[in-house]
């Protein structure tokens, strides 16, 4: 799976993009943040708040119990503000 993030999420885990095999079990973008959350520390601080972070699969903005698999591409990030 492709996962990239954004703003203070990609500074907290320290790279804008990664390759992530994604475990059996894995099935909703909620249990995807559970596994990340696991790989390191930098991880478990960035994705921590959960109701701060939003998440598209495939360029689609989802909820958090949305159904992923291992091709989506998924990406991670705050709040989006406009101004």
């Amino acid at each position: 799976m492709d996962i990239k993030y954004f703003s203070w999420i990609r500074e907290g885990i320290g790279t804008d993009e990664e390759q992530v095999k994604i475990p059996a079990g894995v099935t909703t973008i909620s249990d995807l943040l559970d596994h990340l959350s696991t790989l390191s520390d930098g991880h478990a601080q960035a994705l921590k708040e959960r109701v701060f972070v939003r998440v598209a699969v495939n360029q689609t903005h989802v909820n958090h119990d949305h159904a992923v698999k291992d091709t989506d591409e998924v990406a991670i990030f705050p709040p989006v503000t406009g101004g």
